[in-house]
């Protein structure tokens, strides 16, 4: 004898039985009028981000884009080149700013991280000088109109500042 190909049955309740609690069973469908201007539970408005630039008229190009370690490591990743690429992205000049404690950061990872310490190097780079101790780089750049980051930690803290990000 062969092996019967049935599906097993199971059985389900009827969402009006008498076993279900009084909450649980299934009410009857009445169709709620929906204020449209009423805000949703959990849902908050976006700001528009044309208003970060109505209240700081001084940003303007040639846009000066601090740039983090970790997005000169995906630039490199994503074979792009990151100037070109940071000027297609915002259709203007720009000119890409290192800290002091980037570059150090860069320096400290060794000889895997020749090829970003060479981009870093390019004279097309401006140095900034840190006046922070120590070589963490997320503390000084946090604070700051345009960055360029992948660090998620770091677009939070961002976020939290209001400064637009890339």
């Amino acid at each position: 004898m062969g092996k019967q190909n049935k599906t097993r049955k199971y059985a389900t309740m009827s969402l009006r039985g008498q076993r279900l609690k009084e909450k649980d069973r299934l009410k009857s469908k009445k169709k709620e009028k929906k204020n449209p201007s009423a805000l949703k539970e959990g849902e908050v408005p976006q700001r528009p981000s044309c208003l970060f630039f109505q209240y700081n008229t001084q940003l303007g190009p040639p846009y000066h884009i601090l740039v983090d370690t970790n997005f000169i490591n995906f630039s490199i990743k994503a074979k792009l080149d990151l100037v070109q690429s940071v000027m297609d992205c915002l259709y203007a000049k720009c000119i890409p700013c290192i800290t002091d404690c980037v570059m150090a950061e860069i320096e400290k990872l060794g000889q895997k991280y020749q090829v970003p310490l060479r981009i870093t190097k390019d004279p097309r780079f401006q140095l900034l000088p840190c006046t922070h101790k120590g070589t963490y780089a997320d503390d000084c750049l946090h604070k700051c109109h345009i960055m360029a980051t992948v660090d998620w930690d770091l677009k939070r803290r961002i976020y939290d500042y209001g400064a637009p990000r890339f």
